[in-house]
């Protein structure tokens, strides 16, 4: 993938008053796992940036997006814009699509967290290499 078929987002900033906001309003169990998951996007690195997009939190590199967390009735999902790339020995990840992915959480259901946790760094590093090396 060239440099310039990186998906960009304009506005990402260091942090971002409206995603505090937007991760305070989920209240309950699925707010915590909002909150919870898209804290270790925004600790991956100093040069992690973030906006709100489609109405949920995205953590980008710079203006490169590489994770979303977005919470529905039943469940939340960490999402990852180049997910369909990242390995996943675990399978954690869902979807089909060309280059997204994402992991479903629910409330009182065990999730692999050291997998998780792997995937997100997987994603940034990830980004990380498609921006500096091309």
């Amino acid at each position: 993938m060239k440099r310039t078929d990186l998906l960009r987002f304009d506005g990402a900033v260091e942090r971002d008053p409206a995603i505090d906001a937007w991760l305070k309003e989920r209240a309950g169990e699925l707010g915590g796992l909002a909150r919870e998951w898209f804290a270790v996007m925004r600790a991956c690195g100093d040069e992690v940036r973030e906006l709100l997009h489609d109405g949920c939190p995205v953590a980008c590199l710079g203006d490169v997006p590489f994770g979303y967390v977005n919470a529905f009735t039943s469940h939340v999902n960490v999402g990852f814009f180049q997910g369909a790339s990242l390995p996943d020995p675990e399978r954690l990840l869902q979807g089909t699509g060309k280059f997204m992915r994402h992991v479903k959480l629910r409330p009182g259901t065990a999730t692999n967290e050291a997998a998780l946790r792997k995937l997100i760094e997987l994603a940034y590093s990830d980004i990380k290499a498609r921006v500096e090396h091309g």
